[in-house]
């Protein structure tokens, strides 16, 4: 069997037909007799005909395809996000594409690049770690690629952006440990620049702030790179644990910097929550079964996932101009598990 692509020419010049009359007999044409459109399409099926899907999306307006640009599959809350991101492509007619920076903005440019170049129909990002310039996507969006922010958004582009509720998230784990009777409460997170992180401390600050409390600036720390580098954990938590007045509590907002951060925690024998306490954010399916029970803030990523796609479809479907926009915050639920139980019972 031959595997590499032929194209309807091809098919023409070895069936000695037209053009025209092999493109006819693949759309299955009344024009064409069933015999030549047997021959036609036997042949095609034994030599691994494809149609070209840029042209067909030149013809019919649509390649039926959708570009994803993640940080990370391997974090459980961005594969909840595709798997409601398909839930809804795939039901609608549309193939998507994923692609992961790994927390690059270099990577970033090249994945949208890349993309753009496929034809897609529509782009769902969310922005990596070191990803502070847009031109990348503002060059795109003038141009008329219809893109939709989810989790990490900017305001920079005027169009749909889901994301969950950031401020209440940090605001509802922070005032949870004050509550559990820890006052001394360090804040890991990913660098300021990026949208959760911002919203996040915020509602830190907020919870702090109505108990009456103001942590050292030491007590917040910025992993740069988002956790993608264990030793920037690592650092950040050696710090803290070597500070006069270390803190009794952590809050963590990322998957890999929650889960992380335990490890880590374990490894040293820092007893949890006897020691420190710990919550963060995490859409791992384990935190009952870590060790221990692991205090998590959770994110509705599947329902992400579905609105996200919606709001593109709704864009690229439309017949008019898309000029009014939304920001759709979804509501974040707290866990609370051993690793934050009640100071007084430690």
């Amino acid at each position: 069997m031959n595997f590499n692509a032929i194209t309807i020419r091809d098919i023409a010049k070895e069936l000695n037909l037209s053009v025209s009359t092999v493109s006819k007999a693949l759309r299955d044409s009344y024009e064409i007799s069933e015999k030549t459109k047997k021959l036609v399409v036997e042949y095609a099926e034994r030599n691994n005909y494809r149609p070209n899907p840029i042209a067909q999306s030149l013809k019919h307006g649509h390649s039926k395809s959708i570009g994803i640009v993640i940080p990370t599959i391997e974090n459980q809350f961005f594969s909840q996000v595709i798997n409601g991101i398909e839930s809804v492509a795939y039901n609608s007619g549309f193939n998507v594409i994923i692609t992961q920076t790994h927390e690059s903005y270099d990577l970033e440019v090249k994945n949208v690049s890349h993309l753009a170049r496929r034809s897609i129909d529509g782009l769902l990002i969310s922005l990596s770690t070191e990803t502070k310039d847009l031109e990348h996507l503002k060059k795109l969006h003038k141009q008329g690629l219809p893109i939709v922010f989810f989790d990490r958004v900017s305001d920079e582009i005027e169009t749909h952006k889901v994301i969950a509720d950031n401020f209440k998230g940090g605001y509802d784990a922070t005032k949870h440990l004050l509550e559990s009777g820890y006052t001394r409460i360090a804040h890991i997170t990913s660098p300021p620049n990026i949208s959760t992180s911002k919203e996040r401390l915020a509602g830190y600050n907020q919870a702090l702030a109505e108990a009456g409390l103001q942590v050292p600036e030491e007590y917040i720390k910025h992993c740069l790179h988002g956790g993608r580098d264990a030793s920037e954990i690592e650092n950040v938590l050696t710090e803290l644990l070597s500070l006069e007045k270390k803190p009794d509590a952590i809050f963590t907002t990322s998957d890999r910097i929650t889960t992380t951060t335990l490890f880590l925690l374990n490894k040293l024998k820092i007893k949890i929550p006897n020691d420190i306490a710990l919550i963060g954010y995490t859409n791992t399916t384990f935190a009952d079964v870590l060790n221990p029970p692991l205090s998590s803030v959770y994110q509705p990523g599947f329902e992400m996932g579905q609105k996200a796609m919606e709001m593109l479809l709704n864009i690229i479907l439309s017949k008019r101009p898309v000029i009014k926009f939304e920001t759709l915050v979804l509501p974040t639920r707290l866990f609370a598990r051993s690793s934050t139980a009640c100071k007084r019972l430690v």
